[in-house]
């Protein structure tokens, strides 16, 4: 691959300029409709599921263009989008402990924009939904709903997920944090701090490697192992994992200010850091995976990258610069390597890995919706064009 000689700002501004192009084109074909992966067509179809986790990107993706660009066709499709997801807050069997995810980038994104009072009561009813799966003896937020034997269960490992959390609602806890400064009640910040001050505890290793599950006894909260979950096994380290942990700690840290959440964020960033300067600063699917074969994920890289950003707007100048620096040094990496500028065609980046054992190959190296709203958070963050959304 020819050396990109460019400095960071320019590779910057030309990524800005592609992705006004990109979007404006997306927006005009996708509008309302909720994406996920492109389908053969290279087109972007509605999701079937209207309850899945990943369904706040796209409208989230809107609200950063708007921001950016004050273009009425963003706003309008976000605010399209956020009357479809509505429905499935009539639905808790429906939900998990996603809701973060689903309502941050939607119905809260539109409150802090534009002050509708309707989007403002969408997103408290989710803080509620989300505030309800606490765990009172075992101090966490349950991550998926189901019976014991669930299908989810037996595919991550086995064991009872009814106390299970995982290492992804870190990223959820900012609708937490949220809830209780705009209704000025403690529970929810304390059921987010609590969370978090477990995960640290039982998902976090030494060495800055993360877990993707802590298993916990429903009914007495007694920890009782971690299962393997979606990366390679038991004990190794799936990298998109490690990505909300970088990210997911330092917003609580944002929130708190409490600065073990600061220390947190940044032990696992140091050890992702670590690991992507070895291969060429794209993310395996997971750091501890066999050597063959290689697999990436684009996602991990771009949650990593916008992890990283959040990290140096709390420390130091000096370290603020090594933090910003190895986020460019992903960023531009992913986009090298994953990244399809064609207008005519859904999604920006390929790449994106969703879980190691795929038997399939589907769901190995191919477009995913978060992957394209993380570069375009960071983008729009250099920039300083971004809405924040956390």
């Amino acid at each position: 691959m020819e050396e990109d000689t460019r400095s960071n700002q320019e590779w910057l501004d030309g990524v800005y300029d592609k992705l006004l192009v990109k979007m404006k084109a997306e927006c005009a074909r996708v509008g309302t409709k909720i994406p996920y992966s492109p389908g053969a067509d290279g087109m972007y179809h509605d999701v079937e599921d209207i309850a899945n986790w990943t369904n706040g990107f796209w409208p989230g993706m809107l609200w950063q263009m708007y921001e950016a660009t004050g273009d009425e066709a963003y706003r309008s499709a976000a605010v399209g989008v956020e009357e479809r997801l509505k429905v499935v807050l009539e639905d808790p069997e429906a939900l998990g402990h996603d809701l973060g995810f689903m309502f941050l980038q939607s119905s809260v994104a539109n409150y802090r924009k534009t002050g509708d009072p309707g989007a403002r009561r969408r997103g408290l009813l989710a803080a509620a939904e989300l505030a309800s799966r606490y765990n009172l003896e075992g101090k966490f937020i349950r991550a998926w709903t189901g019976p014991r034997d669930s299908e989810q269960g037996k595919k991550m490992g086995g064991g009872d997920i009814r106390g299970w959390m995982i290492i992804d609602c870190m990223m959820n806890l900012p609708l937490l944090y949220w809830a209780s400064e705009e209704l000025d009640d403690p529970r929810f910040y304390k059921i987010a701090v609590s969370h978090a001050r477990t995960a640290q505890q039982t998902i976090v290793r030494p060495d800055g490697s993360c877990n993707h599950i802590a298993a916990f006894d429903p009914d007495t909260g007694e920890y009782l192992n971690n299962p393997g979950g979606q990366g390679y096994r038991q004990g190794s380290s799936w990298s998109r994992g490690q990505s909300w942990a970088v990210y997911g700690f330092a917003l609580s840290y944002r929130h708190t200010g409490d600065k073990s959440f600061l220390d947190t964020a940044k032990q696992c960033a140091h050890y992702c850091i670590a690991n992507m300067a070895v291969t060429g600063w794209l993310p395996l699917v997971d750091y501890r995976q066999p050597a063959q074969p290689v697999k990436y994920d684009s996602t991990a890289a771009m949650i990593t990258a916008c992890g990283l950003l959040e990290i140096a707007g709390h420390v130091e100048e000096n370290e603020a610069r090594f933090y910003t620096e190895a986020a460019y040094r992903i960023l531009r990496a992913g986009e090298a390597r994953f990244a399809d500028w064609d207008p005519g065609r859904d999604s920006i980046l390929t790449g994106g890995t969703y879980f190691y054992h795929d038997p399939t190959g589907e769901n190995t190296e191919v477009p995913i919706i978060y992957a394209d709203y993380f570069l375009i958070e960071a983008v729009l963050r250099l920039k300083g064009k971004g809405l924040f959304e956390w």
